[in-house]
């Protein structure tokens, strides 16, 4: 595996397991995050525990910004000398209901959680028609498509990232820019709020990016576009 790869939010978490699992198969990955600092460690880190050396780089990065996802789809061909793979995994979560939803989580989570990998999309096109095609993989979750109560900010997000890749798998098909949805159910990340200390149920991190792995490895007749993965066996209530 040769590609050459930008994940939004992978200092940690999934984005992290999907770099890792990118960089053992032998492709190449953009290491982003708002924090320069947690960027540099997260390099050092797959540097050290992959052995990837030049094939993993790392720029600050809010997707919040068109101005700064420019710049790193750009540090992305610079570093690697082309782009061939998007992974927009930034997320965030804040829950409450409806009536006490503030305005200020409200539009957070909007704008990272939506705008963000739009964002994210419309700046790599380019990039990725320039690289003859590609994948754009996006990470929402059960979420967007089972909503819940006191999750209707971060559901009614995910759920417009969904309708957002499956408009953008359509457009892009024939440019041979597959498109994909992931959408994860519980996932040991410490992402959600609700955390009792027994995880052992959840999916891992490593389990999402051996999804992104079997679809970077599908043939180029195949497009699954929309994957959900689930905990085998859930805890019971």
């Amino acid at each position: 595996m040769s590609q050459r790869t930008l994940i939004t939010g992978s200092t940690r978490g999934i984005g992290l397991a999907v770099a890792r699992a990118i960089l053992l198969a032998g492709g190449s990955a953009m290491i982003t995050g708002r924090a320069r600092e947690s960027v540099d460690d997260a390099v050092r880190s797959l540097q050290s525990t992959t052995g990837a050396g030049a094939r993993v780089a790392g720029c600050a990065l809010d997707v919040r910004d068109a101005i700064s996802v420019a710049a790193a789809v750009d540090a992305t061909v610079a570093a690697f000398g082309a782009l061939d793979v998007v992974v927009n995994n930034a997320g965030i979560g804040t829950y409450a209901s409806v009536e006490a939803t503030t305005d200020r989580d409200w539009q957070a989570m909007l704008d990272t959680n939506l705008t963000g990998p739009f964002f994210v999309m419309r700046a790599a096109i380019p990039a990725l028609r320039k690289s003859g095609g590609g994948w754009i993989v996006n990470i929402a979750s059960l979420a967007g498509a089972n909503a819940f109560a006191g999750g209707g900010g971060y559901c009614a997000s995910k759920a417009a990232l969904i309708a957002l890749s499956e408009s953008a798998m359509a457009e892009l098909r024939n440019d041979n820019i597959r498109v994909s949805v992931i959408l994860p159910g519980s996932v040991a990340t410490g992402f959600s709020p609700n955390q009792t200390g027994d995880d052992a149920w959840k999916l891992a991190p490593e389990d999402v990016a051996e999804v992104v792995l079997d679809l970077l490895r599908h043939p180029a007749r195949s497009l699954p576009s929309r994957v959900e993965i689930r905990p085998s066996r859930p805890r019971k209530a």
